[in-house]
């Protein structure tokens, strides 16, 4: 075992062997827990807002985020 095969994530290792739709399935499903989180957290900090502007408000900050 070389340097670099000891220096792998086991987590990147057992995502490596996913087909493209099952990492697909789990970004998707990633997003749009982020997405929730993102919804309740606004909705407990700003309860004056209604369903939609708490709505209009995740996407508009999902829609400037940087990863």
């Amino acid at each position: 075992m070389n340097e670099e095969e000891k220096n792998i994530d086991p987590v990147k290792s057992r995502y490596k062997n996913f087909s493209g739709e099952k990492k697909l399935q789990i970004a998707m499903e990633l997003y749009n827990t982020a997405w929730e989180l993102k919804r309740v957290s606004i909705k407990h900090f700003y309860p004056e807002l209604s369903d939609k502007e708490v709505e209009d408000k995740v996407r508009e900050i999902f829609l400037y985020a940087r990863s």
